[in-house]
């Protein structure tokens, strides 16, 4: 009885995705939220009739100069949760605590830690909400963000809260070959097993893999632009394929256009 009020009343252990811009922190985050998504309504279906499913998975953006305020009400936003300009801060943090267990909320996905900044009044007021939150919902709380390691976000009393409750998993860049894998290549081939053109022909973004890797360095992110904005281009030219001309067309990010270029290791076809 007793470890079972303290675990009501201490945080869950979280997790946060940090790294380099562009090395797939989001696209981790919202394939974590998907997957265990699906595996919520696949052990629990959607009941009958008029009855409301588990809502399993909440995704928050923290917005530049975060207030406890403003966070808040990313939270009730994702929910639907009716505000007006009287509710006030324990108000909202009663409702939102409220329907995120009412709702069954058990993960939840918090974008862009990095623009919290404890060493400021409204940041550090920010801060302390999501830890009163973790508290509060029972749910774990998975957050992402650029180098936080090199932030104000662990800096102070309450940066250590959060360093001591949190596991850091530190992404980068796709390495093209990691022993006897090719990790770069197998995830050009799952993005290219979801495209949706008519006339594509499987297999031609795994054969281009060495050209891929060289013009994105390996960042998930850019790779995910490349892909996105060559399939756009398909769509809109009626060509419904991509190819390695669709590929060269496409002007990538700053960061990817600007890196030094590794040599790929073997021709592309």
């Amino acid at each position: 009885m007793l470890l079972g009020r303290y675990q009501r009343t201490t945080a869950r252990p979280s997790l946060i995705l940090t790294g380099p811009a562009a090395t797939g922190k989001t696209t981790a985050l919202l394939e974590v939220g998907r997957t265990c998504h699906l595996a919520h309504r696949r052990q629990h279906p959607a009941p009958p009739g008029n009855g409301q499913p588990a809502v399993p998975v909440a995704y928050v953006l923290v917005p530049p100069g975060a207030s406890a305020k403003t966070l808040t009400a990313g939270f009730a936003r994702y929910l639907g949760i009716p505000t007006t300009t009287r509710t006030t801060q324990a108000q909202l943090m009663h409702a939102v605590t409220h329907t995120y267990n009412t709702a069954g909320v058990r993960l939840v996905l918090i974008d862009e830690i990095h623009r919290l900044n404890p060493r400021t009044t409204t940041g550090a007021e920010a801060a302390d909400l999501l830890k009163d939150l973790t508290e509060r919902i029972g749910a774990t709380f998975v957050y992402a963000g650029i180098n936080v390691t090199t932030t104000p976000l662990f800096s102070g009393v309450r940066g250590a809260q959060l360093a001591a409750r949190a596991s850091l998993v530190e992404t980068g860049a796709l390495p093209a070959r990691l022993g006897t894998r090719r990790p770069f290549t197998d995830l050009v081939t799952d993005m290219e097993t979801a495209l949706d053109l008519r006339r594509h022909r499987p297999g031609t973004l795994s054969r281009h893999a060495p050209y891929l890797h060289q013009r994105t360095a390996g960042r998930i992110g850019s790779l995910n632009r490349l892909i996105r904005e060559a399939a756009l281009t398909a769509i809109l030219d009626g060509t419904e394929r991509i190819t390695k001309t669709t590929l060269d067309a496409v002007r990538l990010d700053h960061l990817a256009e600007t890196h030094p270029t590794p040599r790929p290791r073997g021709r592309t076809r």
